[in-house]
């Protein structure tokens, strides 16, 4: 029997809000590029933000970490505010602080004050982008919805490549002079047109039943994640103090705690910021379970490739942003492509695409071995064509079983915990692999470092294809 994505038409009724027209959705891909871009785009300019503001490495990972950690802490927060107050509101407040924000990153005149402003632009962003899954989920239904979840997934898995090739380009480019700052000011001008276009285009959606924010879960949440996310970040710069033992010893009961009350505001009838009844959604739990494995390896990924290529093989930041561009076109034309795979072999695709994602893993760990220190986008070309179409096949498709059966009352709750376990997990993927990659550097060499660590990798790959195994084959 062939096993492909099906969809139920919804009926429109005379109080169902209006569609998501062309403009519309496009105006929502836009905001949900910018975020993964700003996650991605200083991995090159890193170098060059420490040398203008004479900043040291502990600092430098703050200007990553900091907006990671704020985007992930307040993402399903975020998610909430938007069901309770309107999400075209939120989404259109989002984007103007984002704006503002990256305005502020751009003229920061010290280290410490970009931190600060980065960690704003991560809220900022947290406000914005779980408005964008939540607008799709409550404004399209049937083919509609899945074609734009479709492009959601490539959206985001787009716009992280591209925002490393875009941050090499745009510091080589010097701007008006404007050095590294235009990675943070080329986000002015995108988000006032974002502005423009969404208070004509985007419709305004809420939850039928408005529920109260979870002070109690939302203080939990922070403090889970935060324990978590910020020693892995800054424990190895700063030299693993106490602070980060304490910090990480103290995670488990965070996260405990937190279960212990949302099962319990869950069980009584109250509002938990995140339901524990949302994971009997199979397709939730099994889909959010694969995010984990898949945003680890390719955000260490990322981070590690650019430190290599800029300190270690020498390359300019142009040409280590451009090393990676065949992984972002195969992934683009791939992306393209995946819909029409996916409703011929239904969730098939998934591990077929961790199977290519590993063969090009391999290829450029190969290539990492015999070239280095000559290594560039041609010896990269073949690894990196080829996990682009494995990711392509992955990401998108995930995306779309994740929130396939989630009430559309709960649109902005479920669109908020899956963008918080990726953004966690890209974090995560930094602090993890980035920290291994540096520490085995200073004892065996760049070469060996980054070998290592792409072997690392492999087994998050493996990860992901064994869990997709148990994905369901439709999608409803």
């Amino acid at each position: 029997m062939t096993e492909t994505i099906t969809s139920r038409p919804v009926r429109p009724s005379p109080s169902a809000p209006p569609a998501l027209g062309g403009l519309g959705l496009f105006t929502v891909l836009l905001a949900a590029a910018l975020p993964l871009i700003d996650f991605f785009i200083v991995n090159v300019a890193l170098p060059t933000i420490g040398a203008d503001l004479s900043a040291g490495e502990a600092v430098l990972e703050l200007v990553v970490a900091g907006y990671g950690v704020a985007y992930a802490v307040l993402l399903v927060l975020g998610g909430r505010l938007g069901d309770l107050f309107g999400r075209r509101r939120l989404f259109l407040g989002g984007m103007a602080a984002f704006g503002l924000t990256s305005l502020a990153c751009g003229l920061a005149p010290d280290a410490w004050s970009l931190v600060l402003a980065r960690v704003a632009q991560g809220a900022s962003a947290a406000a914005m982008l779980p408005q964008v899954l939540a607008t799709i989920q409550a404004t399209t239904s049937g083919p509609r919805r899945a074609k734009a979840m479709g492009l959601y997934g490539a959206t985001a898995g787009l716009s992280m490549v591209a925002g490393q090739i875009l941050g090499g380009l745009l510091v080589a480019a010097d701007v008006a002079g404007t050095g590294w700052r235009s990675v943070f000011l080329v986000n002015v001008p995108v988000v006032v047109l974002g502005l423009i276009l969404g208070a004509r285009a985007v419709p305004d959606t809420r939850s039928p039943r408005p529920e109260p924010v979870d002070v109690p879960g939302t203080v939990l949440l922070a403090a889970s994640l935060l324990t978590l996310l910020v020693p892995l970040t800054e424990g190895r710069a700063a030299g693993w103090p106490l602070w980060t033992w304490l910090s990480l010893a103290a995670f488990p009961f965070a996260a405990a705690a937190f279960y212990a009350v949302e099962r319990r505001a869950d069980r009584t009838g109250r509002t938990p910021l995140v339901p524990p009844s949302l994971f009997a959604i199979v397709s939730l739990r099994r889909g959010l379970l694969l995010i984990v494995p898949f945003s680890i390896g390719f955000s260490g990924f990322m981070f590690v490739v650019a430190v290599a290529l800029q300190q270690g093989a020498g390359l300019g930041p142009v040409d280590a942003g451009l090393a990676l561009a065949p992984l972002a076109v195969v992934f683009f034309l791939f992306s393209v492509a995946g819909p029409r795979l996916v409703s011929r072999y239904g969730t098939r695709v998934v591990p077929a695409g961790a199977v290519l994602q590993g063969l090009g893993l391999a290829l450029m760990t190969l290539a990492a071995w015999r070239s280095w220190p000559d290594l560039g986008m041609v010896e990269l070309l073949p690894g990196a064509a080829l996990a682009g179409a494995g990711q392509a096949l992955q990401l998108p498709v995930v995306f779309r079983v994740v929130l396939s059966e989630v009430p559309a009352a709960r649109a902005g709750v479920g669109s908020g915990v899956m963008i918080t376990t990726q953004q966690s997990s890209l974090a995560l993927g930094v602090a993890t692999l980035g920290t291994l990659f540096l520490s085995l550097s200073t004892s065996l060499g760049m070469r060996d470092a980054l070998v290592t660590t792409l072997l690392v990798q492999l087994v998050a790959v493996a990860s992901t294809g064994l869990l997709s195994l148990r994905l369901p084959r439709t999608v409803a």
